[in-house]
């Protein structure tokens, strides 16, 4: 039997990353003749044209989705095989990690991650970056190290780890109605509201909930992050439902109470790409957000 051209792999890892002949051919270096007769061996090597034209552009067939699972982490295991043993001296360490992220999560849980960096490495900035629409492509060009929040719809290949679960409250000023006697959702749909929702959707889960007792809660307001929600919250009559755990401090002052009715909690995570999985400082950098997460 005939040994398969191993270097096939990491060709195949590049071209099923970037999607394009031309731009594979550019991060290996290789003229795009070359690289599209390194796609035809490949073609031929594993019986699918992998990627197939649609329009101008291409797309990865259903086999190409199946492989790109696997080969991005056998091309990782192998250059970490390949790559001299170091130790990761922190206090030397000197460099910008990105992590993407609500402003929720940076209000409560990014002094503790800064200063836990601070003590280990010195050298060491974080920078927070808004979160918009999901968008994997800042994972995989590195533009992000970290995608840290609710998983939705993301690349196959692309990891993913549960840093805490979470669950909503509400939270309304001293001396709020509500604060008093217990929160019924009849007394909880009576009152005026605050939205929160990045794309301004009027309407979500609680709402859902409320309408399978027969109820209708009336939305005043719309914002975009549970901060601006809580301080509207904290100087009127309006209230503000807001995930527990991401803002105990931006609470603080407020009265809190469960919601009356059930809604599904969220479960918060951290993304990142097979590339940086066994690169130390990254593997550092990740077990300290997990550290600082699980702490609360």
């Amino acid at each position: 039997m005939t040994s398969p051209d191993l270097n096939l792999l990491f060709a195949l890892d590049v071209l099923l990353t970037e999607g394009s002949v031309a731009r594979a051919a550019s991060r290996l270096r290789l003229s795009p003749s070359a690289m599209s007769r390194t796609l035809s061996r490949l073609r031929e090597a594993t019986g699918d044209p992998l990627l197939v034209r649609a329009g101008r552009g291409l797309v990865a067939t259903p086999r190409a989705e199946e492989l790109r699972q696997q080969v991005g982490r056998v091309v990782q295991d192998a250059e970490a095989l390949l790559r001299p043993a170091t130790l990761l001296d922190l206090r030397s360490l000197d460099r910008v990690f990105t992590l993407r992220t609500n402003e929720s999560f940076v209000e409560e849980f990014a002094p503790r991650l800064v200063a836990r960096i601070q003590a280990d490495a010195p050298g060491v900035r974080l920078r927070f970056a808004p979160k918009s629409d999901k968008d994997v492509m800042s994972l995989r060009d590195a533009a992000t190290d970290l995608d840290i929040g609710v998983a939705g719809e993301t690349g196959p290949e692309v990891r993913i780890q549960a840093l805490l679960r979470d669950r909503f409250i509400g939270a309304v000023r001293t001396g709020h109605p509500l604060s008093e006697d217990t929160v019924t959702p009849e007394r909880y749909a009576a009152g005026r509201h605050i939205s929160v929702s990045r794309r301004g959707r009027e309407k979500g889960p609680i709402d859902e909930a409320l309408n399978r007792l027969g109820l209708q809660r009336t939305v005043v307001c719309m914002v975009s992050g549970f901060s601006a929600a809580l301080a509207m919250a904290r100087t009127s009559d309006l209230i503000a439902s807001v995930p527990e755990r991401h803002t105990e401090g931006a609470r603080a002052g407020m009265h809190s109470f469960p919601l009356p009715v059930a809604t599904a909690g969220v479960t918060i995570s951290m993304l990142w790409h097979p590339r940086l999985d066994a690169d130390p400082a990254q593997r550092w950098l990740r077990d300290c957000v997990r550290e600082i997460c699980a702490a609360r």
